[in-house]
């Protein structure tokens, strides 16, 4: 007698190496099988495409590789601040011309080196050495497609054929290169040039001089200050470095469950069988949309302010004896009073726009889930909670957690409501500033632009983390198929 034994199959180890290992092999195999074109393209590019009589896509590809090749080597400026190699040979920051002399023949300051210049071109040139292989991986692929097209007996591909296709079947390409370059040079580049300014002494107090523009990198001391209270405002990041983040995230927490629950229910509210006059009550709630927040915040705080209409009327009425400081404008006002009122305001503004997406969602759920759950008996409270808070929830979750991050990032409300007080003596940050606001106070008003690239670092790490783990657990990415 035998027995067959369910064996387990072994789980394969993961090989983290494996894609750029296969790269290389069809780097070699690329080289190795490709024609002597191919082959000479791998040092002069465009060669291939001349072997195989594609003379405008080689021309592209050598004047490509000695326009970039000139840069690195004779180095343009801008502001006696060159790029190339020697824009690589300064971001060390070191032998730096100090500049702020004075010139009594011109009756000016002479500018030095300008450190800010020299970071940013420096990543410049380095953006421009990746290209550089980039352009030098296409040429060789275009080289090898043309000589795999010549071994079937196919023609290779012409400039125009290339600039069909372009416009055909890989217009997706078309439309997203400049995409892909605008967020290159907007978003990606000041993000790289800010990450770096976390790590120098870049900051007002060390460039009192005029035409002083120096400073140099530290490592991770901005960072090692938050904790340890070194340097020029180290102990002001040490001691409100926590509470400010706490904040960040109760203000974060209260803000979108208010507007999103809040929304929720006005939708119900509105859109409720019976209801008379919905379309009056919808276009009101859009109007208030239509009015740019920052109106709407700065009429609030002019509403709610110490000598401002709420205030004179209760004190007329005589329920109150002096002026309440509702928004913390004043060090002595009360920081409870002023957090609890961002957040009513908050969600005043904010109600709206989760109104008007949840109205949308309530109008396709399927009746029969209703019809169905009323034939079993079950109440009003019962339905909300098992059919229409689920089915929002599923729907919104992206909605949600976008709005959370928002609200960790939400300059305007508290900048304009309370500008943050009220104020601590001695300290930058306020009772309601928020990480974002506490931010712009380092950088704009104290200068100290490395500590405010510190701040910027820790609250981009907070939000991505949050909105990774958030939106990989949730629902909406894991049953993307459960209401279809």
């Amino acid at each position: 007698m035998t027995t067959t034994l369910n064996k387990v199959p072994k789980k394969k180890n993961i090989d983290l190496l494996e894609p750029l290992k296969e790269r290389i092999s069809n780097f070699r195999k690329r080289f190795e099988d490709g024609s002597i074109g191919t082959k000479l393209s791998h040092f002069i590019f465009g060669a291939g495409n001349f072997y195989h009589k594609q003379y405008v896509k080689g021309a592209i590809f050598l004047l490509l590789q000695i326009a970039i090749i000139r840069f690195m080597v004779f180095c343009p400026s801008i502001n006696d601040t060159p790029y190339g190699w020697k824009a690589l040979y300064n971001l060390s920051l070191t032998h730096l011309s100090e500049g702020g002399d004075f010139d009594p023949v011109t009756g000016a300051f002479t500018i030095g080196s300008d450190c800010k210049l020299i970071i940013l071109f420096g990543f410049v040139t380095i953006a421009v050495i990746i290209m550089y292989f980039m352009i030098w991986e296409m040429n060789i692929a275009s080289s090898f497609k043309a000589d795999m097209d010549e071994k079937i007996g196919k023609k290779p591909t012409s400039f125009r054929d290339d600039l069909r296709e372009l416009l055909d079947s890989r217009f997706h390409i078309t439309m997203l290169t400049p995409t892909c370059i605008a967020a290159l040079v907007f978003t990606i580049l000041p993000t790289i040039f800010m990450i770096a300014l976390a790590f120098t002494t870049y900051n007002s107090q060390d460039m009192n001089d005029i035409g002083t523009n120096l400073f140099h990198w530290n490592g991770i001391q901005n960072f090692r200050a938050v904790f340890t209270g070194e340097g020029s405002l180290g102990v002001e990041i040490k001691n409100r470095f926590l509470p400010v983040l706490g904040w960040t995230f109760i203000w974060a927490i209260f803000a979108t469950l208010t507007c999103y629950f809040g929304g929720i229910i006005l939708a119900l509210l509105i859109n409720k069988k019976g209801l008379k006059g919905k379309k009056f009550f919808r276009t009101v709630f859009i109007f208030t949309i239509a009015v740019p927040q920052f109106i709407s915040l700065l009429a609030v705080r002019n509403l709610l302010g110490e000598y401002g209409p709420i205030n004179s009327m209760l004190v007329n009425l005589g329920w109150i004896a002096k002026p309440i400081g509702f928004l913390g404008l004043h060090p002595s006002d009360s920081e409870k009073i002023a957090k609890i009122m961002v957040i009513i305001v908050n969600m005043w503004v904010g109600v709206p726009y989760t109104m008007l997406m949840t109205s949308g969602i309530l109008m396709n759920i399927p009746a029969d889930l209703y019809e169905a759950a009323r034939v079993d008996g079950a109440s009003t409270v019962k339905m909300f909670t098992k059919i229409t808070l689920p089915y929002v929830i599923f729907v919104t979750t992206p909605y949600l957690i976008s709005s959370f991050v928002g609200n960790i990032n939400s300059f305007n409300t508290i900048f304009l409501l309370t500008g943050g007080g009220p104020a601590y003596t001695g300290y930058q940050a306020g009772g309601t500033d928020l990480l974002v606001t506490w931010l712009y106070k380092v950088t704009i008003d104290q200068g100290s632009y490395n500590t405010g690239a510190v701040i910027g670092i820790f609250t981009f790490l907070i939000t991505a983390t949050i909105t990774l783990v958030t939106y990989r657990r949730s629902k909406a990415y894991n049953e993307e198929d459960t209401f279809q």
